[in-house]
This record gives structure tokens, sequence and C-alpha cells, in this order.
């Protein structure tokens, strides 16, 4: 006799008022959610309000609120990042940005609307995982209930005849559902099993990891620090307010707690695609560094790539760009060096690196000895293309054929003024150029004095003297000079505390293992009822095996299918029986009776009373919430 199982038809005695008991209740822990309009009052208000918001759908509304308001944090310039792009799009959008301004948009993950969903998102996930995670402690303290007193009507269902023992059978089958990792347990005439508890356990990890993620998003925002610093070949840093060109951080982030660390740049490696259409593209951008931890710490070396930052006591230092900086001499009036030194140019043209930068020098005088403070507007180019191309930009990025193009200004550089100026531009307002013999702004394309003198060689006076000209630009009236030394690589930095940023990752990865858990693990339950009756004089033991799971799954049938094989081993099918073959009925059958013909069970006979009024002793605990719809989803 087959004992194949398949999904059976509850039919309309299944409903609410059938008799599954408490077979099918609490197989999730899923708040109820009473959707009905509260009693007037404030303490009926307050109950419905919070019913609400730790409901599973405004848990979800809240969550996409979440996502849709981060939005135009990408798309709009953000205070925090970017003030400059502000500014710049305040002037071009004048009555846009108004609006923005008044909604919050230049500074959304700090703004009161963002604020708010962030916080009732939290206590709403909160509100609904501490009575949830109560609920589920007070089922695993609980056995699974009883068997109800008609498995017919459960969805997958399988019986056969045996002559062993019920109390042999049920034996064998606790055994075997023990086995399997089911909790099992004896009820009267049935054993009563249940399995799949990862499911809820998934459930909670999954909530629990989110309000993980906010708490660490929101530890990021508040004790985060983040700071840019550009260093020249030879230069150094240390990790301290006054070293950055550009700091921010959090409110609750003290600068006098800063890690001391520092690094120091000793070269930069970058080569780039000569051919092709990928011509200029970086191949190799690597800056070769040293660093130390602690006032007396050991140097150690290390290099630091774009997808490779460095990570020094909790910082992180990023790669973000590159550049020259054209080393220069400037002389005054009396022949003396008042300024030697790096000057870092910040590219114009990304693809092939043309520079702009300034040199001020406010310590110059002239062969009289008044003061004369001189300012130097320049673009550096690494590959020239040389005169007659018509073009002062870059061909390729590399140091091809570097050239400084120098404009000489001289006057009051606004120093002593007390504004802050940028180091990168010149403010022309209050000084004068110096003129050429043509009456035009003097200006000069220099070589670099390393280069060009390597190649006139020392001993040529001559060509000595021609690469000084090559290389200097002298001004007017015997007032000084500028000399174009050679030229240097510098890096930009990104050094970054985010202490967040492992809370969140731990948050993200449980809150993956918890959903996969939720959504492959299924709860359910099996009874297995064996009970001794006579037919025909015959006494018999009926086998009866059911299961009911949370939710509608082919798994189910096919695993209870699996139980009843293993269970012929201890409860084989009896004989058939000789009388009632002649009535044309299957033996072992009674007459009146059909058997499914698909699986091979048979149900148990519509006129039978049931074998027990109910076999479920009374000691034993039940869930006590009643009825449940046993295709009842999972709801957080």
């Amino acid at each position: 006799m087959s004992t194949k199982t398949t999904p059976r038809d509850p039919g309309p005695e299944a409903d609410a008022g059938s008799d599954l008991g408490t077979a099918g209740s609490q197989l999730s822990t899923a708040p109820t959610e009473d959707v009905s309009f509260p009693s007037l009052g404030p303490l009926g208000w307050a109950r419905w309000f919070w019913r609400q918001l730790t409901s599973m759908r405004v848990a979800l509304l809240l969550l996409f609120l979440l996502s849709i308001g981060a939005i135009p944090g990408s798309l709009i310039p953000q205070t925090s990042v970017d003030p400059t792009k502000v500014d710049q799009f305040k002037a071009e959008h004048s009555t846009l940005a108004g609006i923005y301004d008044k909604l919050g948009m230049f500074h959304v993950y700090s703004s009161v609307w963002f604020s708010a969903i962030y916080l009732l998102l939290f206590i709403s996930l909160i509100g609904c995982i501490v009575p949830r995670s109560w609920q589920f402690v007070g089922q695993l303290r609980r056995r699974p209930p009883a068997a109800p007193r008609r498995l017919t009507r459960l969805p997958a269902y399988t019986t056969w005849r045996t002559d062993a023992a019920p109390d042999e059978v049920l034996g064998a089958a606790r055994r075997l559902l023990k086995k399997r990792r089911f909790r099992a347990h004896r009820s009267g005439s049935a054993i009563a099993a249940e399995k799949g508890y990862l499911r809820e356990v998934g459930n909670l990890v999954f909530h629990v990891a989110l309000i993980v993620m906010l708490v660490a998003f929101a530890v990021g925002g508040l004790w985060k620090s983040e700071g840019n610093k550009l260093v020249t070949e030879g230069d150094g840093f240390s990790n301290s307010l006054t070293q950055y060109d550009e700091f921010k951080s959090g409110p609750f982030y003290d600068t006098d707690d800063m890690e001391p660390f520092g690094f120091k740049l000793h070269r930069f490696d970058a080569t780039y695609e000569r051919t092709g259409p990928q011509r200029g593209t970086p191949r190799t951008y690597r800056a070769q560094i040293s660093y130390f931890l602690g006032a007396d710490g050991k140097q150690h070396r290390s290099a630091i790539e774009v997808n490779t930052p460095l990570d020094i006591a909790g910082n992180k230092v990023f790669l973000l760009s590159h550049g020259y900086s054209p080393v220069v001499t400037v002389k005054d009036g009396r022949g003396k060096t008042v300024f030697h030194g790096a000057t870092a140019f910040l590219p114009a043209d990304p693809k092939n690196l043309t520079s702009t930068g300034v040199v001020k020098v406010p310590g110059a005088q002239t062969k009289d000895g008044k003061r004369n403070q001189l300012g130097f507007q320049a673009m550096f180019v690494p590959t020239f293309g040389g005169r007659g191309t018509g073009s002062m930009f870059s061909q390729f990025p590399a140091l091809d054929f570097p050239v400084l193009s120098v404009n000489a200004y001289h006057g009051d550089l606004g120093l002593d003024s007390g504004l802050p100026q940028s180091v990168y531009k010149l403010d022309t307002k209050r000084l004068k150029k110096y003129q050429d013999g043509k009456g035009g702004i003097l200006k000069k394309m220099l070589l670099p004095k390393d280069r060009v003198e390597r190649h006139a060689g020392s001993k040529n006076k001559a060509a000595v003297r021609a690469a000084e000209e090559q290389t200097t630009m002298k001004l007017p009236n015997g007032e000084g000079s500028i000399t174009f030394e050679g030229v240097k690589s510098w890096a930009s930095f990104k050094v970054s505390h985010q202490p967040g940023n492992g809370l969140a990752l731990t948050g993200a990865v449980a809150a993956l293992l918890g959903l996969a858990g939720s959504l492959f693990i299924q709860r359910r339950r099996v009874w297995v009822r064996a009970e001794r009756v006579e037919e025909n004089g015959v006494g018999v033991t009926v086998v009866e095996m059911a299961g009911l799971g949370r939710s509608e799954s082919a798994r189910l049938p096919e695993e209870l299918a699996g139980l009843a094989g293993a269970l012929f081993l201890d409860a084989p099918p009896a004989p058939d029986a000789e009388p009632g073959t002649e009535s044309g009925t299957e033996p072992g059958t009674e007459p009146g009776t059909e058997t499914d013909t698909e699986t091979g069970a048979r149900p148990e006979p519509a006129a039978d009373p049931d074998p027990a009024p109910d076999t479920e002793a009374p000691a034993e605990p039940t869930d006590s919430d009643g009825p449940a719809d046993p295709s009842e989803g999972a709801r957080a």
C-alpha cells in the first residue's frame, strides 16, 4: 500500500470554527494587528497610535520613506560635503535654492524631517521586537500542541494499518522525529512534534540587525571625522587639526582625542597608457610613504593606492588625486633669495594635468631697500606641445616636456588685511603688472633648470648661460627674478575616522543571514496517532500522520511522506484481510469507504465516531491563543 502524501483540500470544514484548536495557533510571533478604530479619549488614541507605529505596514512605510529621503542627499549638493558646490548651485538657481533651503535639502541627513523618519523607524522596530521576542521565548518553553481530533482536515495527511502495537508505533515515531530534529512529546494516543523555530529566530535577527545598522549610522554620523591633506614629495603630515587643508567632524567628535600618527610622502609612482583609445589612462597610481603611530613610534614603509587605503589606529588614509608642484626660486632686487620651494598647482585639465597656481612672496625688497611684495601667476604643463601648436594645454599627463608659463605682479598682496586668502589664487586688486618692452604684461615660458643643465653639460659655459635664459625670468629695473628649478609630484589624501563602520557591517551580514533564515526555513508541526481498532473481527492498529505548516509549501507533503516511509520499518502495513474482497472493496477496508488512488492513503470513515473523544492529556501545556489561520503569512 503506497504512502505517498499530497496536499489535501481542507474543504469547507476547515474554517475558523473547525476543531483544529490550538494545533494551528502560534506558528508565528507576529503581533496581531488591531485595525478597529480606537475609542475616543487620550488613552485610546495613545494605544491606537502605538499599535500603528509598531505594525509591519508602518515599519515598511518608514523604511521606504527613509530610502526616498536619501535620494536628495545624493542628487543635491550638500553643505557638509562640498560648500563650494552649494554656493554655486544657489547662484545658478536662486528661486529653486530658496525652496531647497527651507526644506533642508542642502543638509538632508541632519534635517528635521529626515531625523524624524529615522527616529520613528527606530522606535517602531524596538516596539515590534521586544514583545515579539518575549512571545517567542514563551513558545520555546511550551510543548507543541496536542493533535486535533480529526487529522484528515490538515493539509498533508496519510494513514495505514499495521499489526504493531500502538505503544511500539508511538515510541518509534517519537525516536524518528527526534532524530529528524523535531521537538516531540507524547500526548495520549498521539505524538506531537514541531520544527522550524529558526524561522522566527531569523525574523528576529533580521529586525535586530536593522536596529544595529541604524545605531551604527547614528554613531558614525555623531562621532565621525574627515579631513583632506595635500602632500608634496618629501613633505609629511601629522594628525592634528592645524595640519588639515579641510576638516569636518560630527557634533560629538572631540579633537583633543585625535590619534597621534603621521606619514611622509617619499615618492609618487604614476604611469599612463601611451597608445590606443585609453591613451593617458593611469596604469600605476601609487604613493610610497612611511608612517608612524605615537609620538615616538617606529617608522613603517607602506604604499597607498586608490582602492587600497592605509589603516592607522582606526583611521583610514585614502589616496584621492595626484598633481605636480613646480619648484621655483625667487630673488629680490638685492639678489637675496626670498623664496625657494615647491608650490602645489591644481589641475585645470584632469586628464592631461594642465595645472594652475600662484607664488606669493611677501618679504621681497627693491635694490634700494624698499618693500616690494611679489606675486606670480603661472600655468604648468607636464607635456608641452611645442611652439606653433596654438595651445598651451598639456598633451599627456606624464613629465615628457614640462613647461612653466609665468606672469609677474608687484605691490600689495593683501596678506596684512586679516582676511583669509586661498593659497591657489592671487588677488590682483592692489597689485600692478610688470610690463615688458612692448607695454604688455611681463610673461615668459620657463623650462626646468635641472633638465636643461643635464642636457647642456656643466663644462659648456655658453650652453649654461643659454640654459639660464631658458629657466629664469628677470624682473624689470633689477627688482628680482624667478627661476624654474624642477618638478615634484604631490598626492591628495583623505583621512577618515568612521567608528560605526564595523558595527554597520556586522548588522548588514546579520540582516542577510536572518532574512535567508526567515525565507528558506519553514515552521511546521507533525502529529502521529496510533490506535487499536477491530475490523471484521481482527485487531489492527490504525496509524495516522498529518502535517501543518505556517504557509503553503510543497515541501511539507514531501517531508511527511519521508517520515511515513521511515516509520514503515517499525510499523509495516498489515497484510490484506480476506473479508470484504467479494464486495469489491480493497482488502483491509470497510464497506462504504474509498481509498485515495493517488496517495494510497485512506481518510477516516465519515460515519464512524472518533476512536477517542479527545485523548489529549489535560495536564499537557498547549497554546492558549485560540485557533489561527494555518496559512498565516510572516509579519514583522
